[in-house]
Parts: structure tokens; C-alpha cells; sequence
């Protein structure tokens, strides 16, 4: 197979590619004007792209569960989205299947579960890094739709609690109108590659093989 001269090795040198870029990003803001900085990964790949670009930048590491709600009996049609403490709704979805507060309730209810065993599972007993009054640089391998990072975004800026003062999107390849369309959403945004022909994030990696759950539990570990 013949690579395109562009894409990366693997999410390793992705990671390392896109933790220069948002250190030139970040660096580029007036002296004593930026927080401290958190990275959070979006599990499981996006995890090993943070993990390159907290250590270019001297940040913690964290890792940030997001699950789609799923409609009942269609459950690839998602009419939501939890992280920890906060729920997403797609109010057009909720509204056009008429789905009642009961219905709403059980699928949060059962999702924020698992979100708080994967947070467990992956962090073991070390506590969530806090992140008031920070910047946080949200990390995946790749947007496509950018429903997954739309919702960790959201959750972020809807936190009661423990909110960052700054959220960066930083992510090494997004179609155009995806990368757009989350740029709005963000206080900025760090995307390596746009290309206006996208099939989809795998094919912009040499080795996109996937990243087991010990991996993410290793590298949280190790930051």
C-alpha cells in the first residue's frame, strides 16, 4: 500500500505532532494571561494522543467518559449524551420520538453508570484532576462526526461545579465542516489536518490498530 506523505504514524506521533502545536497555541497568549492546564482524553484512542500532548506541555493527564444516550429498542440513535455529573440532551430528538421524562430518566441513569465505572476502572483510586478556574485541552484521535467530542465540550461548559475557565479542542485530523462546526463550540481550537476528502479518521494513520482498555489504564497511570 502506497501512504499519503501526511498522515501519521500512529496516535503516538500524532500526539507528539499536535502537543507542539497547542504548546505554540498556548505559548502565544500574553504572559501570566493562561491557567494552569489540564489534558482530558476521550477514551479509549484519544487517551494516547493526550497522553503525548500533556507530556508536551507539562499538564496533568485525565481522561473524560462520555456515552451517548441511545433511544430505547434504537439504540444507535442517540437523542443525548452524559459525562460525569452532567447530562446533553438533543432536544429535537427527545421532542420528534416524543420521549417522556421516565424513559429519559432510566437510559441517563443507566449510562451515567457505566460512566462512573469506566472512570473507576480507568483511574483506579487516584481522584479526577480538578479542573476550576483551568484551561482544559479536550483530546481525541480524530473527529468524524464530532458528536462524541460535541458532547465532552458541552458537558464541560454545563458543569455546576468544578468548570474550566478555558476549553481548547485539540485533535490531529477533522473533516472541514466538522472542524467549523466545533470551532463555534470552543474557546479555540487545534486541528493538524483538514482535509476536504475525509472517509473517515483510520484512514489518516499508518497503525490505527485499537487501544485495549489496559492501555488507557497504563498511561493515566504512568502521567
Amino acid at each position: 500500500m502506497t501512504w499519503r506523505a501526511d498522515v501519521f504514524t500512529d496516535r503516538a506521533d500524532a500526539g507528539r505532532r499536535l502537543g507542539e502545536a497547542v504548546a505554540e497555541r498556548l505559548g502565544a497568549e500574553p504572559e501570566g494571561a493562561e491557567p494552569e492546564v489540564v489534558v482530558l482524553g476521550l477514551p479509549r484512542g484519544g487517551v494516547v494522543v493526550a497522553a503525548e500532548v500533556a507530556a508536551a506541555l507539562g499538564a496533568p493527564l485525565d481522561v473524560l467518559v462520555v456515552r451517548k444516550l441511545g433511544v430505547p429498542g434504537q439504540r444507535e440513535l442517540a437523542f443525548g449524551a452524559v459525562a460525569a455529573g452532567t447530562r446533553v440532551l438533543n432536544d429535537d430528538v427527545v421532542r420528534a420520538l416524543r420521549l417522556d421524562p421516565a424513559t429519559t430518566d432510566a437510559v441517563t441513569a443507566e449510562e451515567l453508570a457505566v460512566v462512573a465505572q469506566r472512570e473507576r476502572d480507568y483511574r483506579g483510586v487516584r481522584p479526577a484532576v480538578p479542573l476550576t478556574g483551568r484551561t482544559v485541552v479536550v483530546v481525541d484521535d480524530g473527529l468524524a462526526t464530532g458528536a462524541t467530542a460535541r458532547a465532552a465540550v458541552q458537558a464541560l461548559r454545563r458543569r455546576s461545579t468544578d468548570r474550566p475557565a478555558r476549553v481548547l479542542l485539540a485533535v490531529p485530523v477533522a473533516p472541514p465542516d466538522t472542524a467549523a462546526s466545533l470551532a463555534a463550540e470552543v474557546d479555540d481550537l487545534v486541528c493538524l489536518r483538514q482535509p476536504s476528502s475525509f472517509w473517515a479518521v483510520g484512514e489518516w494513520y499508518r497503525d490505527f490498530a485499537q487501544v485495549e482498555d489496559s492501555e488507557v489504564r497504563r498511561l493515566l497511570a504512568a502521567a
